[in-house]
């Protein structure tokens, strides 16, 4: 009786061979999960890198299925929003799943982001780990920006108008690039048509590339820890490091907890609260795009208002779209901002804890005006706390050559 049992094992592990002569599947699996021997000594904020994924899964799949009732066209784009949401089969989910997971994936990218702020993660020799990671975040801020515009509601509508506009600030060339991304003289249905072209197909494509190479990146240098100890410069007779665990089994079940965790929160805000008060889904979103009426208040997505609210600190527009910029660039110079003889804050002196304490609140701070309504006194604010904001780098370059830092352990600790 165990016979056709075993005969089926010995096919099974036949055609596996035959797969895996052929495609690295064995050498993949130890490369970077058996194999990849990660620091053990990871806590709470490393779970976010793997959170990161799963909300990219999520996004493409839910996409697709978007795209299936979607219909890019000024004229129905809106009312087929309206059908998904109403007439599709589970349509209203699907679409409450997309947009809470356009703000989860922000959530989780600023934690993960805050997390190599703490640790020093951008520090040598993962400075290209940073890099790629830097420019995954620009390609969501596009691709969000772009998605946003998809449902042609009146805020996707100004919105566009606000954004596409601040090119135009460009000497010399500012008219021609504002005309050529909206594709027409206004913002029309070819603006909607390549929104829609670049948010499905060209920044998707881009963004899992940029994935692959951060990832790459990340497996060829190691994982930083909370110690920012190198596991590699300690190793056993057998030529794995001393301090460190394959990151299979021991981190896939540690980040299925945290997915398990995450998936609890999700579910929770999809099912009784997506839109969140406005701030995940505007409520002007849900009127028609309508040229001739101006909403009240324009404001972005949550996620970009702490840029907005540095672009209305300063009052001439060109200086404001380049401080705007500007506040982004800043982030991929961290590598080299950052001259602390200790790359984890564990270490580093009570200067250094307090800037990143200090910088931590006024992202959060510039977020909040960025959709306030912009009164003189807010205005006036958020010029204090955009100094604030530029200041961190320029002190961070300072402070942390000289500053007195702890004495650095050799192995990892707890």
């Amino acid at each position: 009786m165990a016979k056709p049992a075993s005969n089926t094992k010995k096919r099974a592990h036949a055609l596996f061979n035959w797969f895996d002569q052929r495609l690295p599947i064995s050498d993949f699996w130890e490369a970077h999960l058996a194999g990849y021997y990660a620091p053990k000594n990871f806590n709470f904020w490393y779970f976010f890198g793997s959170l990161a994924m799963l909300i990219l899964v999520l996004q493409i799949v839910t996409g697709i299925f978007l795209t299936m009732h979607y219909k890019p066209s000024a004229d129905e784009a809106f009312a087929s929003v309206e059908y998904i949401m109403r007439d599709v089969d589970w349509g209203w989910l699907i679409r409450y799943l997309h947009t809470t997971g356009a703000s989860a994936f922000f959530v989780v990218i600023y934690l993960h982001m805050f997390r190599g702020l703490l640790y020093g993660s951008y520090r040598k020799p993962r400075e290209l780990v940073w890099i790629f990671g830097m420019i995954i975040y620009v390609l969501l801020m596009a691709e969000a920006f772009m998605g946003y515009v998809l449902p042609w509601g009146q805020m996707s509508y100004w919105g566009a108008q606000v954004i596409i506009s601040l090119f135009g600030a460009i000497p010399k060339f500012g008219g021609v690039i504002t005309e050529w991304i909206r594709g027409d003289y206004f913002i029309s249905d070819a603006t909607l048509n390549r929104f829609f072209a670049l948010h499905v197909i060209a920044v998707p494509i881009m963004l899992l590339l940029l994935v692959v190479l951060h990832l790459s990146a990340l497996h060829q240098v190691g994982s930083n820890n909370p110690d920012g100890i190198e596991i590699k410069d300690y190793k056993g007779a057998d030529g794995k490091p001393i301090d460190g665990i394959p990151f299979h089994p021991y981190y896939t079940v540690k980040d299925i907890f945290g997915v398990g965790v995450f998936l609890f929160i999700f579910a929770f805000i999809i099912f009784f609260a997506p839109e969140l008060g406005g701030l995940f889904l505007e409520h002007d979103n849900f009127v028609p795009a309508d040229p001739l009426v101006t909403p009240i208040h324009i404001k972005p997505v949550w996620y970009f208002t702490p840029y907005y609210a540095i672009l209305r600190a300063i009052p001439d527009k060109l200086g404001g779209v380049i401080m705007m910029f500007a506040a982004i660039v800043m982030l991929f110079l961290l590598p080299w901002l950052d001259r602390s003889r200790v790359k984890s804050i564990r270490y580093k002196g009570w200067i250094s804890k307090f800037l990143l304490a200090l910088f931590a609140v006024t992202f959060i701070r510039l977020g909040m005006l960025g959709m306030a309504e912009g009164t003189p006194a807010e205005t006036f604010e958020a010029r204090i706390w955009t100094f604030i904001y530029f200041a961190f780098f320029g002190l961070l370059w300072f402070f942390s050559k000289y500053e007195k830092t702890k004495p650095v352990p050799e192995r990892v600790t707890k």
